[in-house]
């Protein structure tokens, strides 16, 4: 009986280091195989331009979406999915690095990426990621005031005109607590990533009174509002220009009051436990690429830091082109979001809600 159990035993340790084996066997292969697991923004990439780049490598992409950076931050934090490549904005980034949540680029694997993307946008990115080392820029803009030359009939140039009482029930404001709280700071000449507790009271105290006037705060509906002709005025990304020219010809844009905004930058990024790095370099490298920056650019609108694209799409453009590729003199010398620590974020967002409740 002895023996019986004895080998029963033994039988039992060598399925378990079989079974351990096949196991390792299989990360192995995980490590070697032909995917790539992608984790960035709903609609932002040119699904041609993956079954593209899928044809092209043989390397399948399982994309996943997410709808803000901070719903994107926890899946990466707790590990619980191993995602290969990432596409966060400029101050989530910031955070990631700051707690070890990415690995640097090899960009001696990058030669498309060292080719196509502006050198001043490399630079900009290091107001986020200070050595340069973890991020390739792929879309950027600015937070600008969309605007309605039916109802608007005088120079929008200053982010004052949204204090107008002319404009009462007539302007749309953003629903965030980064890119609202940014406005009045920049009236008040401080900075958007300020860690004064006394200029956020005083940049809150001027959105409730600038409460009166807004008929909403919002995110996607201001788009249609605006491209309606619902209101006069309204704060919106950069990217979003085009698309509202084109349906609304009423409308023009103003990408940077003289204020001051907030140049913002997405880019791709490797996390720590990626587990095709190889394969994650060739995608970025792959979406630095001439022909395919400018199909992402046709499926987007957003702007591209990628240099080469403009001579691809200027002629379909028309008198939009400064919109889609606006001068140097936009961007350079603005503020880019830095993560200003948990401490910093819950006092934005508190003193946001005040505006919200007031």
């Amino acid at each position: 009986m002895k023996h019986l159990r004895y080998l029963l035993s033994l039988l039992l340790l060598l399925v378990t280091f079989a079974l351990a084996g096949c196991d390792m066997f299989a990360e192995e292969e995980d490590e070697g195989a032909d995917v790539l697991y992608v984790y960035s923004w709903g609609d932002y990439i040119n699904e041609e331009v993956l079954a593209q780049f899928e044809e092209e490598t043989g390397i399948h992409v399982v994309l996943d979406e997410y709808d803000t950076n901070e719903s994107m931050y926890p899946r990466i934090a707790e590990g619980a999915e191993a995602y290969d490549v990432l596409c966060p904005s400029d101050y989530m980034i910031n955070k990631l690095i700051e707690n070890d949540l990415l690995q640097p680029l090899d960009f001696g694997k990058l030669a498309e990426a060292r080719k196509n993307i502006a050198p001043d946008f490399f630079e900009q990115a290091k107001a986020f990621d200070k050595e340069g080392k973890y991020t390739v820029p792929y879309c950027w803009g600015t937070v600008g005031i969309m605007y309605n030359t039916k109802l608007v009939h005088e120079p929008v140039d200053s982010w004052k005109i949204l204090w107008e009482e002319k404009y009462r029930d007539n302007i749309l404001m953003q629903d965030s607590a980064r890119d609202a709280i940014m406005i009045p700071l920049k009236l008040l000449g401080k900075s958007m990533n300020t860690h004064d507790e006394e200029d956020l009271k005083a940049a809150r105290d001027m959105l409730i009174r600038q409460k009166p006037l807004v008929q909403a705060y919002g995110v996607d509906d201001i788009r249609d509002k605006l491209s309606s002709g619902e209101a006069a005025l309204g704060v919106i990304f950069s990217g979003e220009a085009i698309n509202l020219m084109e349906s609304n010809p009423d409308l023009q844009f103003q990408p940077a009051p003289k204020e001051g905004t907030n140049v913002w930058i997405d880019g791709w990024v490797i996390p720590k436990n990626a587990r095709h790095v190889e394969n994650a370099h060739k995608f970025i490298d792959y979406m630095c690429r001439p022909d395919i920056a400018a199909e992402n650019f046709r499926r987007l609108g957003y702007s591209t830091p990628n240099t080469a694209v403009r001579a691809q799409v200027e002629e379909e453009l028309e008198d939009k082109v400064e919109v889609a590729f606006p001068p140097e003199e936009v961007y350079k010398g603005q503020e880019s979001y830095s993560y200003l620590g948990e401490e910093l974020d819950k006092l934005y967002t508190k003193l946001w809600l005040q505006v919200k409740v007031s």
